[in-house]
């Protein structure tokens, strides 16, 4: 009875320790934190960075449906960063010991301020500080990496800034991959077919706040002769000034396109049925606009 009894106590501990759900190795503990908003409410969009003293990428992920992280780490000094999208984000240090939970507990985001809009008046995209870059899946393994080197564009701002517009014009004959067998074939009647469309074209006067720095810019891009309506999910980045106190506005944008809805619809096949180029394309966009006059 005693054996039995002695047996059994150290499972009892465990159940009741609050390592007990997270196996830790060795030499290990765990780290925790919760991330509120400022009405107590989980932010569940919550990323978190973990680094070691040296400034090393440890770990990085998101949180949890109840806008919590765990993870476990071996024990020594770290640095937690958590940030969420229209938020001000958080750091912290904290010491991680062998078996031991390391909880900071509940932590309250503050909501970021907005970054200041782009005042009405005529921009111009500046190339040189500005990039379109594209990805493609290839034979279903690697990915291609390219972009198109001329490009130009103007943006009209109003007030609201909902009731702007743009309109970019692109060198279709300026595609480059680095590879330039590849870049001849992408201008060949297989692909942009650059000898009968020259350009590809984008206007939009539809723009969307989504939140934050979010906006949804939708509009008609013509490539191939066609015109399809294309969202881009932009990240605005704020105002600045360059090196002659010109103001300039920056943002991020991604959007995907279907190569079929545009009929560039080569499919040379491998031995193996795989498609040589994959159906859809990422494009990124990196863009800063001048403000004319």
């Amino acid at each position: 009875m005693i054996g039995r009894w002695r047996g059994s106590r150290p499972n009892r501990v465990q159940r009741t320790s609050p390592l007990a759900a997270v196996p830790t190795p060795p030499s290990a503990g765990v780290l925790s934190c919760r991330v509120l908003d400022p009405v107590n409410e989980p932010v569940r969009h919550a990323e978190f960075a973990v680094t070691d003293a040296m400034g090393r990428a440890v770990v990085s992920g998101g949180a949890d449906p109840f806008g919590s992280f765990v993870t476990t780490v071996p024990a020594g000094e770290y640095r937690l960063a958590v940030s969420a999208e229209g938020y001000t984000p958080y750091r912290a240090t904290t010491q991680v010991a062998e078996n031991t939970l390391a909880s900071l507990g509940d932590v309250t985001l503050q909501v970021a301020r907005p970054p200041e809009l782009p005042g009405p008046g005529d921009w111009e995209i500046e190339p040189a500080h500005s990039s379109l870059a594209f990805t493609a899946r290839h034979i279903g393994l690697a990915r291609i990496h390219g972009q198109f080197k001329s490009f130009a564009g103007v943006m009209r701002v109003a007030e609201p800034l909902e009731r702007s517009a743009m309109h970019v014009v692109i060198d279709a004959a300026s595609i480059d991959t680095n590879v330039r067998m590849r870049d001849d074939h992408l201008r060949s009647a297989d692909f942009l077919d650059v000898a009968k469309f020259p350009t590809l074209e984008f206007y939009s006067d539809r723009f969307v706040h989504k939140g934050a720095n979010r906006w949804a810019v939708t509009g008609a891009l013509s490539l191939h002769g066609v015109t399809r309506t294309v969202t881009l999910d932009t990240e605005y980045l704020g105002l600045g000034n360059g090196m002659e106190g010109e103001v300039r506005a920056a943002c991020r944008a991604t959007t995907e396109l279907h190569r079929d809805d545009f009929t560039v619809s080569w499919q040379t096949m491998l031995a193996r049925g795989i498609a040589v180029v994959g159906p859809s394309i990422r494009i990124d966009l990196d863009v800063q606009v001048v403000r004319k006059g």
